[in-house]
């Protein structure tokens, strides 16, 4: 697709993307098809399980989806933010010190790498108080879900935070009474907190008209 934007560009991202120069130089082929990869990924995988797991917690936590369903508009900033933290879809990245350091009384040498655990850090029972309780009024929330800050902050944070508070009114609104009817099988990876399957029973809402 790139190799043909270049020759008949369009209205469209990829033609945006092959146009793009940094420091100069146009981006190859090979890069933007990475970059949709990273799209593909990091925009569907993390954002959809999030959703997912959410919708687990809310099943699981009936009075915070009642807290949160009679002022859904009021809730929801905080609602959404307490889904990201107390999933955490991110499971770990690893990250090398660019100079000698001290974590914690742990010392890391330049040119070391150090995993980061994101479920751990949100969780972290000396920033979060009863960590473990799933509270959509929660605040302050500092969690790290989308990343510490800087330059590796997640670059979909609004959007993702954009769709959850999409998806979760249509889910609820159209499956009256939803809970689960099953375990919930977990995928089996060390990236990505995600879900396989998740039976539910809910009672079909009536369409308009």
């Amino acid at each position: 697709m790139a190799e043909s934007r270049r020759a008949e560009p369009a209205d469209d991202l990829t033609s945006n993307l092959v146009r793009a120069e940094v420091d100069g130089e146009r981006l190859p082929s090979a890069e933007i098809a990475s970059f949709f990869i990273l799209l593909s990924g990091a925009g569907n995988e993390t954002t959809r399980n999030a959703i997912s797991h959410g919708m687990v917690a809310l099943s699981r936590y009936p009075d915070a989806r009642d807290k949160w369903w009679a002022d859904f508009d009021g809730v929801a900033s905080t609602a959404v933010e307490e889904i990201v933290r107390y999933v955490s879809p991110v499971i770990s990245f690893f990250r090398t010190a660019t100079k000698d350091t001290e974590l914690r009384g742990t010392r890391v040498k330049k040119g070391e790498r150090a995993a980061m655990f994101y479920p751990s850090a949100n969780r972290d029972e000396t920033h979060f108080a009863d960590p473990d309780r799933f509270d959509v009024s929660r605040t302050p929330n500092p969690h790290v879900a989308f990343g510490g800050g800087g330059t590796h902050f997640c670059l979909g944070a609004n959007l993702a935070r954009v769709e959850a508070a999409a998806i979760v009114p249509e889910v609820l609104s159209r499956m009256k009474n939803l809970e689960l009817a099953g375990p919930v099988e977990r995928m089996p990876s060390t990236l990505i907190n995600g879900i396989h399957s998740m039976p539910v029973r809910f009672t079909p809402a009536r369409r308009r008209g």
